[in-house]
């Protein structure tokens, strides 16, 4: 008969907070204040603890963390919007800033149209219990989830609110300059006859971004023209149909300014299609710097919005506590972060 031979299991210790603070040479106190990204800690000691972190390859326990501090470590993050690019941006800037402070991010997608959006949210707020929403436009002005989020006491930071932006912290653009600005830079090529195409009608940039345009058009003497705007929804699709109302208009314009990067290449399509050289025969300008616009053929000219910073600065809004402590003490938080021209090949002066 065989003899069987008994192994014992061994296992290797996994690393505590208590290593960490005698590695950092502090406190346990310490390194949980660091871990939660606390304030009054100061540089040198919030450095070399995380230098032990890194070194010890320690990785809190999250139940125990939630349960010693009556937190979740997680963040939600809410949208509605057409543009998968805009939602893909708000994720990694988010994930990014809440993977700094070992908190993690959960996703819902809600319909902002429907009747029962705020109980869209609800199963998040109750069931998974996050530490505060990260709200996307158009959910951002949705009143009922606000006022949902308001009386369960959940912390909410609102990114690029149209209305009431005092209420509760909100992170945004000026949506306003960047059209301005851009509209700026087609009539500074030469371009007088410029088609607008409008995004969806229930994001409020898209009402700041038309203003913008228009305005510019004002400063230069040229009133606005119907026969030079058309309605789209922040898609590729609409992008297309937009391009087709334009360009096949008897004085089709020299230049199409479009309210977000996937109508500007639906446009790009369309004057393809119609054997239209882009920028030679007309020129087209976007609006967000989505990735897809710098692999286009000609590069697309656009606004680059700040999809990411905007995000981490809502998730970082968040985790410090400041979205509680404006919700405590009813003070407005408001971060208004840079946009920036990006002049790529998609526009040039138009023919003599």
């Amino acid at each position: 008969m065989p003899t069987v031979r008994r192994v014992k299991a061994t296992s290797v210790a996994a690393i505590t907070i208590n290593d960490v603070a005698d590695r950092a040479g502090v406190s346990i106190k310490t390194v949980s204040r660091v871990l939660n990204n606390e304030a009054n800690v100061r540089p040198e000691t919030r450095e070399r603890v995380q230098e032990a972190v890194t070194a010890l390859g320690y990785r809190p326990n999250l139940s125990a963390r939630s349960l010693a501090g009556s937190r979740s470590f997680l963040i939600g993050l809410c949208f509605d919007n057409p543009n998968p690019a805009y939602v893909s941006e708000a994720q990694i800037g988010a994930i990014t800033r809440c993977r700094v402070s070992g908190y993690h991010l959960v996703v819902e997608p809600v319909d902002n149209r429907s009747e029962t959006a705020d109980s869209q949210l609800e199963a998040m707020v109750f069931n998974v219990r996050v530490d505060g929403v990260i709200i996307t436009p158009p959910v951002s002005d949705h009143p009922a989830i606000l006022a949902m989020l308001e009386a369960s006491r959940t912390p909410y930071v609102r990114i690029s609110p149209e209305r009431d932006r005092d209420r509760g912290p909100s992170v945004y653009m000026d949506d306003y300059k960047a059209a301005y600005d851009m509209t700026n830079y087609l009539l500074g090529l030469g371009h007088r006859r410029i088609g607008f195409v409008r995004g969806h009608p229930d994001h409020g940039s898209s009402y700041r971004r038309f203003d913008g345009f228009q305005a510019a058009m004002a400063d230069h003497g040229l009133p606005l023209q119907p026969d030079l705007l058309a309605q789209g929804y922040f898609t590729f699709q609409s992008g297309v149909q937009a391009g087709e109302h334009l360009l096949r208009h008897p004085e089709r314009p020299t230049a199409i300014f479009a309210a977000s990067d996937g109508m500007a290449l639906g446009v790009m399509s369309t004057a393809a299609r119609m054997g239209l050289s882009i920028p030679t025969d007309l020129s087209v300008a976007g609006f967000d710097d989505t990735p897809t616009a710098r692999v286009v053929w000609p590069p697309l000219t656009t606004v680059r919005q700040p999809i990411n910073e905007m995000a981490a600065a809502a998730a970082d809004i968040l985790i410090s506590g400041e979205a509680r402590r404006a919700m405590d003490d009813k003070l407005p938080i408001k971060r208004m972060l840079d946009f920036e021209l990006i002049v790529r090949q998609s526009c040039a002066p138009p023919k003599a």
